[in-house]
């Protein structure tokens, strides 16, 4: 696993073939990385699949009201939702979308991210400075590779657990 320079800021996702290190970017996109933190504090990612997951483009997850495989699930809902805190404004920057960089998902609106996300699988600059930036994986980016693709996935993958490593 990566070296954690910042327990506080850092992201765990298990996955079925191990651990996904994410560096949050709270210099970069404070809203977004704060909000990250709030839902895996509260377990709301926990049991989340990934319902969007494009082979050479991205995999996509966290409708934390829709796609927890434990509470009544139904993929055909999964990626309609998110949490019941407020939609966030966007966040901004000069940060390209690289290969395993974290995305705030939203609809049309650019002010509608809540809690569903998004990492990239190559470089997607068509997607810069339309998408808020606010992490990248420093570690496990074969797990995010391997999850099981589709739209949605026939058997989707899931996000096991997800933790700031400051409470690990």
């Amino acid at each position: 696993m990566a070296e954690i320079k910042d327990p506080e800021n850092t992201i765990i996702i298990e996955l079925k073939d191990g651990n996904v290190v994410i560096e949050l970017l709270p210099d970069v996109a404070p809203k977004h990385s704060e909000r990250m933190k709030e839902l895996a504090r509260a377990g709301e990612y926990d049991n989340v699949c990934f319902h969007r997951v494009i082979d050479g483009f991205m995999a996509q997850t966290g409708d934390v009201a829709n796609g927890d495989m434990e509470d009544g699930f139904n993929i055909r809902m999964a990626g309609t939702g998110g949490s019941s805190l407020p939609n966030l404004p966007a966040e901004f920057s000069k940060l390209p979308h690289d290969r395993g960089t974290l995305g705030a998902a939203r609809s049309a609106n650019p002010n509608s991210a809540n809690s569903q996300f998004f990492i990239n699988f190559k470089d997607n600059h068509f997607l810069n400075g339309q998408y808020t930036v606010y992490g990248r994986v420093i570690s496990g980016m074969e797990h995010v590779d391997a999850i099981t693709k589709g739209e949605p996935p026939a058997n989707p993958d899931r996000m096991i657990s997800v933790k700031v490593a400051a409470d690990v």
